[in-house]
């Protein structure tokens, strides 16, 4: 792995993860190109960031749970394949029920140069420390959907709370928003803001 890269729960204490990426619950439905093992990482600056994060998540009662961060470009690469490929229905009702395939990349949920493979952006959210029990954020990682959007309609007043809880803990910490999906965060004051990597997860 690139010497200013990190795996994130190596210096950030107490955090969740699930790789999605590296398993067969993502929207592809399948491990993707790679994503070797189940961890996140990502550069230095998003592991200092992200610790901020967890200790003013912790005071409010809640932990982080992390489902991605640095994604080599070869991972983007098979998305783009994955999109080409005649619908077969597996994920389609769970990630994206109202469009196809292609329109994801028409529509900004995927991108075929992704910040993510910059190294200093993240999908997460926020679960209970408490109970363990994820906060409900009215939609789940990776539901291509205006659902997902912030300021969306058709939620509860608690998931809203909920994903404002988290967008004011990430920009206070100096990340900032996606409009499109409310679990996906990037440093402002990335590393690399005009590198995509493409070295493998692992």
């Amino acid at each position: 792995m690139n010497a200013d890269f990190a795996f994130l729960d190596e210096h950030v204490s107490g955090l969740r993860w699930d790789a999605k990426y590296a398993t067969w619950d993502n929207f592809t439905g399948k491990p993707v190109d790679g994503y070797l093992v189940n961890r996140i990482a990502g550069t230095r600056a998003l592991c200092t960031a992200l610790g901020r994060v967890r200790e003013k998540a912790g005071s409010r009662g809640f932990g982080l749970l992390l489902w991605d961060g640095y994604r080599p470009q070869r991972a983007v690469d098979c998305f783009l394949r994955w999109s080409e490929q005649p619908e077969d229905g597996r994920t389609k009702q769970r990630h994206y029920p109202h469009i196809g395939r292609a329109e994801m990349f028409e529509r900004g949920y995927v991108a075929a140069r992704s910040g993510h493979s910059r190294g200093s952006t993240v999908d997460l959210t926020l679960y209970h420390l408490g109970t363990g029990e994820l906060a409900r954020m009215g939609g789940d990682h990776d539901l291509m959907d205006p659902l997902s959007h912030h300021g969306a309609q058709g939620i509860t007043r608690e998931e809203e709370g909920n994903r404002a809880h988290l967008r004011s803990l990430m920009e206070t910490c100096g990340f900032s928003s996606y409009a499109c999906e409310w679990w996906h965060y990037t440093l402002n004051d990335e590393p690399y803001p005009d590198t995509y990597f493409d070295f493998p997860v692992g």
